[in-house]
């Protein structure tokens, strides 16, 4: 157990619960224990579900290593586009169990994923970055480019749209919704189906489908650490 996040496994998956604050902010302490269970999670060979509190799953970066300075920022956006490289070449699956608001680097979480299942209600899901003052990096245009339906792409990159989370399903962010209460079950049911799946071949067919997408997110991270970033504003 961790102070900002739990971790738990069965015979067939294991579950990493975010439980940083009352937004789940995404902090280098927090990428820090996700890159150690997933760590954990590789080495026995288990489905992971990711998941987080009731009504929310992550509002995003942490905002006061964002704003402190634009080294900061960088620092913690290129921690965190390379956790999503490594969460969508993951040879296991990975569910999002989203049981509400998924935000900025939470809603990038959902797009580095397997599978997500989301929670029904007034929550909102996308990118905020425009909407906060910050110009959306590279990695994060490469994900949202290699995730989500092309018609939305200009819609939630540029113009910082917000989802329900039906409209999250249409969108890109989000495969199925189901009542708050049942989304972990219902994660938990799929994990337990994903189990069943020869692991070499999926993740051998997962880098296969996912081969553009990784590499245009490989030379994202480069690109953003050379040009740097457009932190938002405190």
């Amino acid at each position: 157990m961790n102070e900002l996040i739990d971790y738990s496994s069965t015979e067939k998956y294991a579950i990493i619960t975010l439980k940083n604050g009352k937004v789940n902010a995404i902090s280098h302490e927090v990428i820090d224990s996700l890159n150690k269970f997933l760590d954990q999670a590789e080495t026995q060979k288990k489905v992971v579900i990711l998941t987080g509190q009731s009504g929310i799953f992550s509002a995003g970066y942490d905002l006061k290593s964002m704003t402190s300075s634009a080294e900061s920022a960088l620092d913690l956006v290129t921690k965190g586009s390379t956790l999503s490289h490594r969460m969508l070449s993951f040879p296991f699956p990975i569910l999002v169990a989203c049981t509400g608001h998924a935000i900025a680097k939470g809603a990038f979480l959902l797009l580095s994923s397997d599978y997500r299942i989301g929670a029904k209600g007034a929550f909102k899901i996308g990118f905020n970055e425009v909407l906060i003052g910050m110009t959306m990096h590279n990695a994060g245009i490469a994900i949202a480019k290699g995730r989500l339906t092309p018609t939305y792409l200009n819609r939630s990159v540029n113009n910082s749209e917000m989802y329900s989370p039906e409209d999250a399903v249409t969108a890109g962010f989000l495969d199925t919704i189901v009542p708050e209460n049942q989304v972990l079950p219902t994660a938990i049911k799929i994990a337990e189906m994903f189990a069943t799946l020869n692991p070499k071949a999926h993740h051998q067919t997962k880098l296969k489908v996912r081969k553009t997408v990784l590499k245009s997110l490989e030379k994202a991270i480069k690109k953003d650490s050379k040009e740097g970033l457009n932190p938002p504003s405190k």
